[in-house]
């Protein structure tokens, strides 16, 4: 199996002009086969370049490829020609490491980490939405955000960041309010080493941080430049001098960095050297209704995470927009009669590399060419009689999966609650819950909730013999509300929670929030709006005052 999936990933296809500017993008080097559609690739030369990839085990900076002349604009010069063609793309310089060199390779990651800050932006930044202003002037300072995270902090990690004043009186109180609500968590360097920053730079709209994938915090890969450091003493004291310190706290010190890091990114190292990438899959119809399993068995084995997927029946339209591609061959009205018959599984999926990795286990797009030449691929493994078109869609590009998975998979709000007798502890284990469920907090705030916002959480029940007693034991104490956001999110939140009557709940979802949680159907730790007219209302009630830092949300 192992050499199998070895042969699968050979060599790259690359069949259009836009697959051919993607691939130049590859770092390292890159051996490509160029030929023409009348002979295929060369053959002859595949064991060595196995044995290459094999023996040299750089899948990073080591890449093979064919790429068939007649479809491709920049090959025109080499169409024609009879005799075997290989290009070379080297981007960018490949550095020349000896094994002689680790250690100061070593010392060069040592220097880099020393040279990181934490921030913390505080929940009255977060609710006024000054978040994103902060972040702002940070990258106007001359640093890059390396990574970032929307979190509720715990107590242990208020207690932890903060433990420089864990003896002044109001300590308490302030851990708190640090743990009342949302907080940006920023890993920042200056790399000027590298990236020396230039004078006064205001960063361009698309240095604005994106929002982070759902599994993993965010770790970015582009470079912001900003004032010099020169031009400061110390980026908490920059923050004052723009009248934000009292917004956001720097952490600075090395040592206290380190144990930062592990704390909040325990994953940062691993992350910073991955190229996250999301991706649509689809299986048409009669590969899903015939061989479904198997191909998600394979999505698991190749290390793709399977962030969302949802069964559908294609419309014309859309079917037509996915098999694009096909439009001038004699079956692509068959394709599409085929492609809107029945269901198809949409998949989003998250691995390192994706899409190309994604690409290269698909093979070539008809199945004549995969199994001819690609016989390992899934297109010739999954071939069926009804289409010689690949059974497996990808997207051409990370810009097309976006726009995709938006359109399969629209983001949703609903709204949550995290009733008052929720002991600190269970409280941060229902957010660490939500968090692991894919879902982004967009918005929360812990309140005391007055007998009119009840009402407008619980407008459905008003005249139920039990409301007054569900107003008193809201009554107790501060509730955290919470703006909950997910593809489809209020049917996954309420089927996150579990039944109403936490007995139930532990026989019927034994897993759900409430199943552990939850003590009597009064008292069942946690509310969700039940309709996404429900949850839009409340919503809008109770964050009148809000607009998210996120244009689409608004």
């Amino acid at each position: 199996m192992a050499s199998k999936k070895r042969e699968a990933q050979l060599q790259a296809v690359v069949d259009s002009q836009s697959l051919w500017d993607e691939m130049l993008q590859n770092k390292g080097l890159t051996v490509i086969d160029v030929y023409q559609a009348w002979c295929g690739p060369c053959k002859a030369m595949q064991p060595l370049f196995r044995k290459l990839k094999n023996e040299l085990n750089e899948d990073e900076i080591l890449h093979f490829a064919i790429a068939e002349a007649d479809n491709i604009v920049t090959l025109q010069p080499l169409r024609d020609k009879c005799e075997p063609v290989f290009l070379f793309s080297v981007y960018p310089e490949i550095p020349l490491v000896d094994s002689d060199s680790e250690a100061d390779e070593e010392a060069l990651h040592e220097s880099d980490q020393e040279s990181y800050s934490i921030a913390i932006i505080k929940p009255d930044a977060v609710i006024s939405r000054k978040g994103v202003e902060i972040k702002r002037k940070i990258t106007k300072a001359g640093f890059f955000i390396e990574a970032e995270d929307k979190i509720v902090l715990t107590e242990e990690q208020v207690v932890n960041f903060y433990s420089r004043i864990v003896d002044q009186p109001d300590f308490e109180e302030f851990v708190s309010f640090m743990t009342s609500g949302l907080s940006y968590v920023l890993v920042l360097s200056q790399r000027s080493k590298h990236h020396p920053p230039s004078e006064e730079t205001e960063p361009q709209p698309d240095t604005e941080p994106h929002k982070p994938s759902e599994d993993q915090p965010e770790v970015k890969a582009k470079v912001t430049t900003g004032v010099t450091k020169k031009k400061r003493d110390s980026l908490q004291e920059y923050l004052g001098s723009q009248h934000e310190s009292q917004l956001c706290d720097i952490e600075e010190d090395a040592a206290n960095v380190a144990k930062f890091l592990d704390i909040f990114f325990p994953d940062f190292k691993k992350i910073k050297r991955m190229k996250l990438e999301k991706i649509l899959a689809l299986l048409r119809p009669n590969l899903f209704h015939e061989r479904k399993d198997d191909v998600l068995h394979i999505i698991k084995d190749e290390d793709f995470k399977i962030l969302e997927q949802r069964q559908l029946v294609l419309s014309e339209d859309e079917a037509q927009a996915l098999c694009k591609e096909y439009e001038n061959e004699d079956y692509f009205k068959k394709l599409i009669e085929n492609m809107t018959s029945g269901p198809s599984l949409a998949l989003v999926l998250l691995r390192d590399n994706g899409l190309e990795h994604w690409k290269q286990l698909l093979g070539p797009r008809t199945v004549e060419e995969a199994i001819e030449y690609f016989p390992e691929s899934l297109c010739a493994r999954f071939a069926m009689d009804s289409l010689p078109v690949n059974q497996l869609y990808s997207s051409d590009s990370l810009e097309t999966a976006e726009m995709e998975i938006k359109h399969f998979f629209p983001l949703q709000s609903t709204l949550a609650l995290i009733k008052p007798h929720a002991t600190r502890e269970q409280r941060e284990k229902i957010l660490k819950i939500i968090k692991e469920a894919g879902f982004e907090l967009t918005q929360v705030k812990q309140i005391l909730l007055t007998p009119d916002q009840a009402e407008k959480i619980y407008s459905k029940i008003t005249g139920k013999d039990f409301y007054k007693d569900l107003l008193e034991m809201l009554s107790e104490g501060p509730s955290m509300v919470m703006v909950l956001t997910k593809w489809n999110a209020v049917a996954k939140w309420r089927l996150l929670i579990g039944p109403t009557d936490p007995e139930e709940a532990k026989v019927l979802s034994p897993d759900s929030i409430r199943a552990q949680f939850g003590i009597s159907k009064l008292r069942n730790i946690v509310h969700g709006a039940s309709t996404v007219y429900e949850a839009k209302e409340v919503i809008n009630r109770l964050f009148e005052d809000f607009s998210s830092e996120n244009p689409e949300e608004n």
